[in-house]
């Protein structure tokens, strides 16, 4: 590293200080949702294979919830991989798989997290279904954090899910199709999501530029703020976060009003 390099992450880390010494703790969002984007052309820029890049954001993760666990988040949904990648070719998609794998079985490890598996378990490999289901008992009676992993992840898929797990409960209780008709509500839908009894998310990142949601809790994010950053997400950095999260704390939240 020369001289200017040298130079140039001294003030990015001073900058960073100043930011959090700043930042309205009474503020902070409770609930983050992070779209991880940039894996691919991170790797790209550097020179790497597409499979270093997703290594190098998986990497990110657990820094990344240490500056939320900073700053008192509770809840942080982690969008790992969604229902299109499963589109990509097996030379790619074989590789992430087993990076996810690596992932929940480091969160699992840490103990400082409570891992929640987000999205729809019969699209996996039986080997990740039981690494997500061994992940969220044994760190079930962690008090920290809770981390939503999203894979196999879509949001009109789990809308659609929680439609179908309403109807099938409602069956399993006797109640007529008029009689749910009556009944449901906002709430009744909400309790049949992959996040119920969760916050709904108060702040959106998505990384590398891109502006859009593509598809991602679509039914939560309603009255959720967003934050478009345009760094790769291997490259995220701790003052990257915190200006997102200055950001959120100066806009006046009005719930469509």
């Amino acid at each position: 590293m020369n001289l200017r390099d040298k130079l140039r992450g001294l003030l990015v880390r001073l900058y960073a200080r100043r930011v959090e010494g700043h930042l309205d703790h009474a503020q902070v969002p409770k609930h983050i949702g992070v779209i991880m984007d940039g894996n691919r052309r991170w790797a790209k820029a550097a020179g790497s294979s597409t499979v270093d890049g997703h290594r190098a954001g998986a990497g990110k993760i657990e820094e990344f919830l240490g500056w939320c666990s900073e700053t008192d988040v509770e809840v942080v949904t982690l969008w790992l991989l969604s229902t299109d990648n499963f589109d990509r070719p097996q030379e790619e998609l074989v590789p992430l798989l087993g990076i996810i794998e690596d992932v929940v079985r480091t969160l699992a490890a840490d103990g400082r997290w409570r891992v929640h598996h987000v999205g729809t378990p019969d699209l996996l490999p039986s080997g990740l279904q039981t690494i997500l289901k061994e992940a969220e008992e044994t760190t079930a009676h962690v008090d920290g954090i809770v981390v939503n992993v999203a894979i196999g992840y879509g949001g009109r898929q789990e809308i659609a899910d929680a439609v179908r797990s309403m109807l099938l409960d409602a069956r399993d209780k006797g109640t007529s199709m008029e009689a749910l008709a009556e009944a449901v509500d906002i709430d009744m839908i909400g309790r049949h999501l992959y996040t119920s009894h969760q916050p709904d998310p108060d702040l959106v990142i998505r990384t590398s530029g891109e502006q859009r949601l593509s598809g991602f809790m679509l039914w939560q994010t309603a009255h959720s703020e967003y934050y478009f950053c345009d760094v790769f997400w291997p490259a995220f950095r701790k003052v990257d976060f915190l200006r997102a999260m200055r950001d959120y704390a100066a806009r006046h939240r009005r719930y469509g009003g």
